[in-house]
């Protein structure tokens, strides 16, 4: 395959997931979902911290790429939801509204945010789905609509099932720091999804 035929199929693909009918936008959105779940398997525990490190978080970041906004940001309501109430499906293989509510709760709520974010770039900028500023956009996502949300959720579990509020240092020790390295790994994987698969016009 020359390169032209490269790019054009790419513009098409893309073009065909974006102009495709509700019902098969729905069912990617799903999959996704699922996509999201399946990535919440691979799991590394740390014993001081109720929040593991996974590799779903690759999967939101993807989901705003490939499916845009709306139902890149659906197939993660779909994730939390069916998650919540009756898909076992979050990091091993837990679910229902207790986990949803647990330490994880605000990492959730940024799950959504992200996808939207994304999505709305890469759907409006067709500029920014190169490799450079996609890794921008994917760490603003990454580290601020992401982390913002999951640390005070993580703050305000901790107080309500310890008694006590977590310092800065030791909330950022239970719910940032350890993940930073392999967020970055994750970041530079969806950019690079973004300039293998998405078209730059």
């Amino acid at each position: 395959m020359n390169m032209n035929n490269y790019y054009t199929a790419r513009k098409n693909i893309f073009q065909g997931i974006r102009e495709s009918s509700t019902v098969a936008k729905i069912l990617m959105s799903f999959l996704m979902a699922c996509f999201t779940g399946l990535m919440a398997q691979i799991i590394i525990p740390l014993p001081w911290t109720p929040v593991p490190i996974t590799a779903q978080t690759f999967a939101v970041l993807c989901s705003g790429l490939i499916l845009g906004k709306r139902y890149g940001c659906l197939s993660q309501i779909l994730y939390v939801a069916l998650g919540a109430t009756c898909v076992p499906w979050f990091a091993s293989m837990s679910g229902g509204i207790d986990v949803l509510l647990g330490s994880n709760c605000g990492y959730f709520i940024g799950f959504i945010l992200a996808s939207y974010f994304i999505g709305t770039i890469t759907d409006k900028y067709a500029d920014a789905r190169n490799f450079t500023k996609m890794a921008a956009v994917i760490g603003v996502a990454n580290f601020a609509i992401i982390y913002i949300p999951g640390l005070v959720g993580l703050a305000l579990w901790a107080y309500m099932s310890q008694g006590a509020m977590l310092s800065i240092s030791e909330l950022l020790i239970m719910g940032f720091i350890p993940f930073i390295v392999g967020d970055i790994v994750k970041i530079l994987g969806a950019a690079s999804v973004s300039k293998v698969f998405l078209p730059k016009e």
